[in-house]
């Protein structure tokens, strides 16, 4: 009874005992910096130690407050709460310093010092303490089953911490790919290689291996299963999409490992040593490099050994972001990391940076993609998609460009919305201007949505999960296209190699999936259930919302089915598309920029209807025009 009792103490009561500890060790160090300096004899009969003592004690708890050291959640204690406490306890030694100097004690220095180490020692030691002894405490109250963990970076780290508070489990090893890890310890747990992982675990009697491993190291993660699956051990695996750690804890923030997950398919392999060969020794300048699939893409990009990657982006703290990030990972190698600010649309600019760092090869990732979005600016949509991919293609052949390739979507082929009808216009106008461009290879790469990009389902969905719920869904019947953002990357990489000259590229995704599973299970590998109707069992619900504007029930790939070629790889298809003629495109183009000089919506929604296949306005705007 005492023990449980000592182990769930309410969170004020423990801040409490952390000030009074405090006082105490303040008190015992004024005790043996004056004792040791002076003597341990006349502590209590000098008037000036006693004033001292009375000071330290009542300032004490005041620095305590102030610096927050009640607030240190023990279960946390870091690198970072042993700085504060270094601050508070040289703050507390000022203090001691200044009061020895107004009384006119001697040797002050000496005293001075001791009492700064005794204090930080037992402050830190004192927290320290009180975590081993409440974790000795919580297993002997229960029973805790040992865990491993795979991974031993701050995702491993993370998970270990929730495991320890969840108070079901406790991690007892961490192992790692790393040779740099083997043999150190972290948080007191032995991080160990992972090549007599096996023995290991049996030695130590662990039935369970928690997998903390980043999306790329997939299938990493499908080997240790198959590995444990033989062995009978339990194997868990942290989802990349779920926010370490909600409300639901470290129980609701992992999974049963599954060879499918939200893809409903196998990831496709798209390492092939064409893309090394490809970009290496190149410039390769990647347009909107601070989204979701152009800041992959400069990730990717590192590992074919380019001579510089010119990072074009008109959004400064995502362009700031990148940069640094790609600034750290080229830190041991020859790749120069380039920034610069500026807008697809705007010719000068983009003529000057593609001049100035000698670019060979472009990446066109720089779009407005969220389609309801783009539906209600449609002028703006159409300036960046359409004008600025013409702006970028020309400068490209201007410049005698090696190759161009030009990010696209599903939502081009056959589009109800405006973001899909002007991503197909941009389609046509790369595929007119490679005909006049003997010396630039342009290509084009179309796919589905990017698992976890911003703007698409997954994080919308765990946002909705994390708050309770409700998760929408458009319509019952809507099925997409699925990708994770290295296939996406790798397929616009694999593009540029194989391109010739004005191909679409498109990746065999598998069948399309039903939002409305997602949903449902999203919700499932968090832990919780489905809210039944009309009774109201479960944990999240699943509202129907109704199509959104220029939103299609389903998406496809290739407007000829017929026109598709194969390439290399098997599972990436090549299509040979029908296109404007040179009249035609110019005529498109003037037409758009009157729409847009003239700021006028409907005239640039005829435009799209007149060229753009399968386009119809919806009823909406028909009614206002």
């Amino acid at each position: 009874m005492l023990l449980n009792g000592l182990t769930n103490l309410p969170r004020q009561q423990i801040r409490t005992v952390l000030v009074v500890s405090d006082v105490v060790v303040a008190a015992v160090a004024a005790f043996l910096a004056l004792g040791l300096a002076h003597s341990f004899d006349g502590i209590l009969t000098e008037k000036a130690h006693g004033q001292l003592g009375l000071a330290i004690v009542l300032l004490t708890p005041l620095i305590s407050i102030k610096f927050r050291l009640h607030k240190i959640k023990l279960s946390l204690l870091n690198a970072k709460d042993a700085m504060v406490i270094v601050q508070a306890s040289l703050f507390l030694a000022a203090s001691f310093l200044a009061a020895q100097m107004v009384l006119g004690l001697p040797r002050v220095i000496a005293s001075t010092a001791v009492f700064a180490s005794v204090l930080f020692t037992g402050v830190l030691g004192s927290r320290v303490f009180a975590i081993a002894l409440l974790g000795h405490l919580r297993d002997k109250l229960r029973a805790r089953e040992p865990v491993a963990i795979f991974g031993a970076g701050a995702q491993g780290i993370h998970i270990a911490t929730a495991i320890l508070q969840a108070g079901e489990e406790r991690p007892v090893i961490f192992f790692d790919d790393s040779p740099h890890l083997h043999g150190m310890a972290l948080g007191g747990i032995d991080v160990l290689s992972p090549k007599t992982m096996l023995k290991d675990l049996e030695r130590l009697q662990i039935r369970r291996l928690v997998i903390a491993l980043p999306e790329t190291a997939h299938e990493r993660q499908q080997a240790l299963a198959a590995l444990c699956d033989r062995a009978d051990i339990d194997v868990r695996v942290v989802p990349t999409f779920v926010e370490m750690f909600g409300e639901h804890g470290a129980k609701g923030a992992i999974k049963a490992v599954r060879p499918i997950d939200i893809l409903g398919r196998e990831k496709v392999d798209l390492d092939t040593p064409e893309i090394a060969r490809s970009y290496a020794g190149r410039v390769v300048m990647v347009t909107g490099a601070g989204g979701s699939i152009g800041s992959e893409l400069c990730r990717q990009l590192l590992n074919c050994g380019p001579s510089k990657i010119v990072l074009f982006e008109r959004n400064e703290f995502n362009l700031y972001t990148i940069g640094r990030d790609l600034s750290e990972k080229t830190s041991t190698s020859r790749v120069d990391i380039v920034s610069r600010l500026g807008s697809v649309v705007d010719k000068a600019r983009v003529s000057s940076v593609i001049a100035q760092e000698g670019v060979d090869i472009i990446l066109h990732a720089a779009a407005y993609k969220h389609v309801p979005l783009v539906e209600e600016n449609e002028l703006e949509g159409a300036r960046n998609n359409v004008i600025g991919t013409r702006v970028l293609a020309k400068a490209a052949v201007d410049a005698k460009i090696e190759r161009f390739i030009f990010v696209s979507t599903d939502k081009a082929v056959r589009p109800t919305s405006i973001m899909g009808a002007t991503k197909r216009l941009a389609e046509l106008v790369v595929q007119d201007i490679q005909t006049r461009a003997p010396d630039t290879r342009f290509s084009m790469v179309r796919f589905g949505n990017v698992l976890g990009s911003s703007g698409s389902v997954l994080p919308l969905f765990q946002k909705q999960i994390d708050m309770g719920g409700p998760v929408t869904v458009t319509h019952p019947d809507v099925t997409r296209f699925f990708m994770t953002v290295t296939e996406a990357s790798r397929l616009v990489l694999l593009a540029g190699a194989y391109s010739d000259r004005g191909e679409v590229f498109v990746l065999d995704m598998g069948k399309p999936q039903n939002i409305l599973e997602i949903a449902k299970r999203m919700i499932e590998l968090s832990g919780l259930s489905v809210k039944k109707m009309p009774d109201g069992a479960g944990d999240i619900e699943i509202q129907v919302t109704g199509l959104r504007p220029g939103e299609k029930l389903y998406e496809e790939l290739l407007i000829d089915d017929a026109n598709m070629r194969p390439t290399p790889h098997p599972k990436i298809l090549r299509a040979e598309e029908e296109q404007l003629s040179q009249i035609e495109v110019a005529g498109l183009l003037r037409e758009i920029e009157e729409a847009l000089t003239a700021s006028n919506a409907r005239m640039l929604r005829d435009v799209v209807e007149k060229w753009v296949s399968g386009y119809h306005r919806p009823s909406a705007v028909v009614a206002e025009a």
